[in-house]
């Protein structure tokens, strides 16, 4: 008898977070088109951390930088103790400081990253562990 369907003026609770969640792709892609280009440097997202860039992880961050891939990302990460997965937004102040730091110090933009060649000493003598014989060179 009364019975009158109502028309919900808000979309469904599942499409709004679909927007949502297409807004902080489209940032977030933007972003990295913005460091890649240089025009945004990575210290100063990892320093005012904007809002796209809260829940982005510090790898995605780095290596959305030209010439920076998933090795030398955790080259300096884990030289700062920094897991490749944390958010950019639950860093400390200290862990931002010593992220720049090494950003600016090991690996700055401007040049090559230096990579420690293996060295090899010609007159070290090798033991052979569990085996009755040394070797010596």
């Amino acid at each position: 008898m009364g019975d009158t369907a109502t028309v919900d003026a808000a979309p469904p609770q599942h499409l709004r977070a679909l927007e949502q969640a297409n807004r902080v792709r489209l940032a977030r892609a933007e972003l990295k088109r913005k460091v890649a280009l240089q025009q945004t440097s990575v210290v100063e997202v990892i320093l005012e951390c904007p809002w796209e860039a809260e829940s982005m992880s510090i790898s995605d961050l780095l290596m959305s930088q030209r010439r920076w891939g998933r090795a030398r990302c955790r080259r300096l990460l884990v030289a700062l103790g920094i897991p490749e997965n944390k958010q950019i937004g639950t860093f400390t102040e200290r862990q931002r400081s010593a992220l720049v730091a090494g950003l600016s110090a090991r690996y700055s933009e401007s040049g090559p990253v230096p990579i420690a060649a293996p060295v090899f000493d010609h007159d070290h003598h090798f033991e052979m562990v569990g085996s009755h014989a040394a070797v010596a060179r």
